[in-house]
């Protein structure tokens, strides 16, 4: 029986080591989000703050929200003339690479 139980955590734990690993493999490159991002860059700016008050800034935004309203905008689920046909070419990767390189800056 002690056995038995070893075994179950030993096999819990290389699961939850998985899941997190699978969770950081999903997580944005911020390298290649900053390559990505300079069509970007005409409305939200070069560092991602806008010069214009119609477009939002994106420096400093957290992460999931910007990978979550990149894909809206690509799946229709929000619409914007500009920003929907801008989105529509980008993969999830795309977003979230984007995501992480716009929620590094400060």
């Amino acid at each position: 029986m002690k056995k038995l139980i070893g075994t179950t955590m030993k096999v819990a734990m290389a699961v939850a080591l998985v899941s997190v690993g699978s969770q950081t493999m999903a997580a944005g490159d911020a390298a290649a989000g900053k390559a990505k991002s300079l069509t970007c860059a005409g409305c939200h700016g070069a560092n991602g703050i806008s010069s214009n008050d119609l477009w939002p800034n994106l420096a400093g935004q957290k992460a999931t929200y910007l990978a979550k309203q990149i894909k809206a905008f690509r799946d229709g689920q929000r619409n914007d003339p500009m920003m929907s046909s801008m989105a529509k070419s980008l993969t999830d990767q795309d977003a979230e690479n984007l995501a992480a390189y716009y929620a590094s800056l400060k």
